[in-house]
């Protein structure tokens, strides 16, 4: 396990993709992924990382089916990874870049009762936000699957937030659709019951399986959850503006190489 999230780390801290990690841990052994993870994730505090929220991976039904899965996963979001709506962002800051749209969550309070219910998490929603989220693979070639994405922290990279918060009586987000350009062009189309069939379903699996970690969501933490539409990959230069009805809209531009 130390191993695997050691090779994960380096890949991350030299900037270059490795091996998939899979052939070093049990197969489809998903608590032990985890605990990869884990193994970074306190390192990476310890280093004085900041972690501000979590993401939600593998809301989407085919997703699952293609690695073999039939839940969700989660990673940690950390302040570093946040960026400002346009700012530029240097091609290396992530490995083999991906982005895609979604709903984010901010939380007023914390879901630390057992067992929480859909009216504990829209309880403890304070408002929702249009989000590109820039993911990234650790993985030489994106040759993933679920032990390999929940090692390397779901795949996570950075991401970036609108600015016009929104309280979720304003919203329908089971039905909002979502569409993302590139420099004007369509390149992804969604809605919000792409992701688990309402973005407040992945929420709360994700408050559930915090909880029962010992790791409960709290106040302040952001939720990403879940692509709305299909990933697109990212090429220098390109400027991306998602859509979402209700929302607003949101933009990732990438620097020239």
């Amino acid at each position: 396990m130390n191993n695997a999230a050691l090779t994960i780390r380096n890949a991350y801290q030299q900037g270059q993709p490795c091996e998939p990690v899979r052939e070093q841990l049990p197969e489809m052994d998903l608590a032990t992924a985890y605990a990869v993870q884990k193994h970074n994730s306190d390192y990476w505090q310890a280093q004085g990382r900041r972690v501000v929220g979590c993401k939600i991976g593998l809301t989407s039904k085919s997703v699952q089916k293609q690695l073999g899965v039939d839940q969700p996963d989660f990673g940690l979001l950390y302040a570093d990874m946040a960026i400002a709506d346009g700012e530029k962002i240097a091609m290396d800051m992530v490995l083999q870049p991906k982005v895609e749209a979604e709903v984010a969550l901010v939380l007023g309070r914390d879901i630390n009762m057992a067992n929480p219910t859909m009216v504990d998490v829209i309880s403890a929603v304070d408002y929702a936000l249009p989000a590109i989220e820039i993911v990234g693979s650790r993985i030489k070639n994106w040759d993933i699957n679920i032990v390999d994405t929940i090692a390397d922290n779901a795949s996570s990279g950075l991401f970036v937030l609108g600015n016009e918060p929104k309280k979720l009586d304003q919203l329908d987000l089971r039905l909002c659709g979502m569409v993302m350009e590139r420099r004007g062009e369509q390149v992804s189309v969604g809605a919000g019951l792409a992701c688990l069939g309402h973005p407040l379903n992945a929420a709360l699996w994700l408050a559930k399986t915090m909880v029962a970690n010992g790791s409960p969501l709290k106040a302040g933490d952001i939720l990403l959850t879940g692509a709305l539409g299909p990933m697109v990959a990212v090429q220098a230069g390109d400027i991306f503006e998602a859509k979402i009805s209700g929302l607003g809209s949101v933009r990732a531009a990438f620097a020239q190489e």
